[in-house]
């Protein structure tokens, strides 16, 4: 069985500070968290945290300076949009490296991370001239009546370690075009590159002149999230996480009157129909179930194929899953870096665990894969399990590389499996019948946000609204007018009849 050869945790700690200095980042160290790199399972830097007080603070002066900000042309606030996306550009490979050591993704997908967070803000730009309302038909005679968007207030984003600048760029280049003002707390494994994002806004709100105090950064646990929940002040949070963490944030928000926008966990699944091309589900679903070691939101978790062709795409997945090289994310041969720690492995053992005393068979992966040195990593075969439909353990997310396999005789008995788990995120079907997908893609087909045909269940665009049903929250970010998050709605009426009109005919005379 061959081993991962680690690079030494000094040289990583050196790449780190070497991409901090060239962005300009000082580091703040201290003792209250620390960033770790889960490519050697290591410690990097231990930093200062930001508690409740540091919390209110930073609330307190972003409600401040959106008290101007909101009053600035949305055209402007896109500048400051604009100049953030420039020296993203600038210094891409600088984040994308930082966010290999820090979350362990490989480099093109780390790489991949950044170019989303260039495209949500030419998107963003763009938005900033297109703010529109609407002009409604009144039934009352000289009377005009218009709905119009305005900025909301503080919005604070609570991020997850597994997209760490992506996620909250959709978040804030579109609030700050709305008006917005932004208080961000990262995950605590993703300090680091959340620094670095921190910077470079602050460098293009300093060279937009718009005011430095449009963002503010708290790092910390979960005392720091709580604070930012609670506090009044903060009229949307936008929040990204566990089904837990969403159980816990939503009716905290919601019991003070604010707004919540939730996208959590996600169960997806792909259907591989009897007409589906094989040669282009085999890959499409090689990445959504392995890429970022199973550790995307939309990453495949079920996959429903039909009983005419699970005999022919079993034999060929397990021998592409087997062939899946798991190492140091560094390396431009591995496709499966390490997961984030050791805890999802832990998962995943007790899932396969499970699956193979309801009957199910473990057909490839699954087995820790050993480090020289040996170390606290945690890397991982992707697995493969065959199950039966209806154990319970296919209704729960395994953030974790593993694959369950389900067979089907009818799209209807497809699309009723694909359905039944509380999640509802992201589902895929593969096939060739225009009919089939049509079903698929109708009000009977997939309860999902997302719903693909002839592509895995990860890889959503910016231009398109991100977010699912169910216990995935029902938050909508990124594109479409998902941007209405993010501001307030004011309906106007103006009379310009010079007499006294009543909607409804009514008189009171």
């Amino acid at each position: 069985m061959s081993t991962v050869a680690l690079p030494p945790t000094d040289d990583l700690r050196a790449r780190a500070r070497a991409c901090l200095d060239r962005i300009g980042v000082v580091v703040p160290e201290g003792d209250d968290l620390y960033a770790r790199t889960p490519i050697t399972g290591e410690d990097l830097f231990g930093l200062k945290g930001s508690g409740a007080a540091e919390t209110e603070a930073a609330v307190a002066a972003a409600h401040e300076t959106f008290l101007a900000w909101r009053s600035t042309p949305a055209p402007r606030r896109g500048d400051v949009v604009r100049r953030f996306g420039d020296l993203v550009r600038e210094h891409h490979d600088d984040l994308a490296e930082l966010i290999t050591l820090e979350v362990g993704k490989i480099g093109a997908e780390a790489y991949g991370e950044v170019q989303e967070m260039i495209d949500i803000a030419d998107y963003a730009v763009g938005l900033s001239r297109q703010l529109y309302g609407r002009v409604i038909a009144s039934e009352r005679a000289g009377h005009r009546m218009v709905e119009s968007w305005h900025p909301l207030g503080v919005v604070g984003v609570i991020s997850a370690f597994n997209f760490p600048a992506a996620v909250w760029s959709w978040n804030t280049a579109v609030a700050l075009v709305c008006g917005d003002t932004v208080v961000w707390k990262p995950s605590e494994q993703a300090s680091l590159i959340a620094l670095a994002c921190d910077r470079l806004l602050a460098r293009a709100a300093e060279e937009s002149g718009a005011p430095a105090g449009i963002h503010h950064l708290v790092l910390g646990g979960r005392e720091t999230g709580e604070a930012l929940v609670d506090d009044p002040r903060v009229a949307l949070v936008s929040a990204t996480g566990s089904v837990p963490m969403g159980r816990a944030v939503g009716p905290r928000v919601a019991a003070r009157f604010g707004r919540s926008l939730l996208e959590l966990g996600g169960n997806n699944a792909a259907i591989i129909a009897p007409s589906a091309d094989l040669e282009l589900a085999l890959p499409a679903v090689l990445f959504a179930a392995a890429g970022t070691a199973g550790q995307r939101c939309t990453s495949l978790r079920r996959l429903i194929v039909h009983r005419d062709v699970v005999d022919e795409l079993l034999p060929r997945l397990t021998a592409a899953f087997e062939r899946l090289a798991v190492g140091d994310p560094f390396d431009k041969d591995t496709l499966v870096g390490p997961l984030i720690s050791p805890a999802p492995l832990e998962t995943m053992r007790k899932a396969i665990a499970r699956v193979t005393d309801d009957g199910g068979k473990l057909l490839v992966g699954g087995d820790r894969v050993e480090t020289t040195p040996e170390s606290a990593a945690a890397y991982v075969r992707p697995a493969v399990v065959r199950i039966d439909a209806h154990s319970p353990v296919v209704r729960e997310e395994t953030f974790a590389p593993l694959l369950y396999v389900l067979t089907y005789d009818t799209l209807e008995e497809a699309i009723a499996l694909q359905n039944d788990v509380p999640q509802g995120l992201s589902a895929s079907i593969f096939t060739r019948d225009q009919q089939e997908a049509e079903i698929f893609l109708s009000a009977v087909g997939a309860d999902t946000g997302l719903v693909n045909v002839n592509l895995g269940t990860s890889g959503a665009e910016i231009g398109g609204a991100f977010g699912g049903e169910k216990e995935t929250g029902g938050g909508r970010a990124c594109g479409s007018d998902a941007w209405h998050a993010y501001m307030r709605r004011s309906t106007s009426v103006v009379n310009y009849s010079g007499e006294v009109a009543l909607a409804q005919n009514i008189s009171f005379s």
